[in-house]
């Protein structure tokens, strides 16, 4: 997938709060690729891939691969693992990783809070959304 989509020609996203990502990013005009490269991260004795990533956008404009997570922080020990793997293999390859609280902070500073609560699994007037 290539530039700016729209709805017409977006991807089918593995998750809504990707979706999301997508429209605000659209929004502002920032170009994106949804899961464009997989990164080799683990090998068997016979050089076959055993484990691999594939981070959800990569905005060619600032050289940058986001991955998303909306697991609550006990849970994501296996998803920074492997970005500790692929910043170790991969050096020159930017990564941001935004977890559950900064998807929360973006869609509350976009106005999406109720969209928000939906997405993230969260009672918005518990959490004060």
């Amino acid at each position: 997938m290539t530039n700016q989509k729209t709805q017409q020609n977006s991807p089918t996203f593995v998750h809504p709060i990707e979706a999301e990502f997508a429209r605000i990013l659209d929004y502002y005009g920032i170009h994106w690729e949804y899961e464009p490269h997989t990164f080799a991260l683990a090998w068997d004795e016979n050089d076959n891939v055993t484990e691999a990533f594939s981070p959800d956008f990569y905005l060619p404009q600032q050289d940058l691969y986001v991955e998303l997570t909306t697991m609550r922080p006990k849970l994501i020990t296996h998803k920074n693992r492997k970005l500790r793997r692929l910043r170790d293999l991969y050096p020159h390859i930017n990564i941001k990783l935004f977890k559950r609280s900064d998807l929360r902070n973006m869609m509350l500073k976009y106005g999406i809070d109720e969209q928000a609560a939906n997405l993230l699994g969260t009672d918005a007037k518990k959490n004060g959304l």
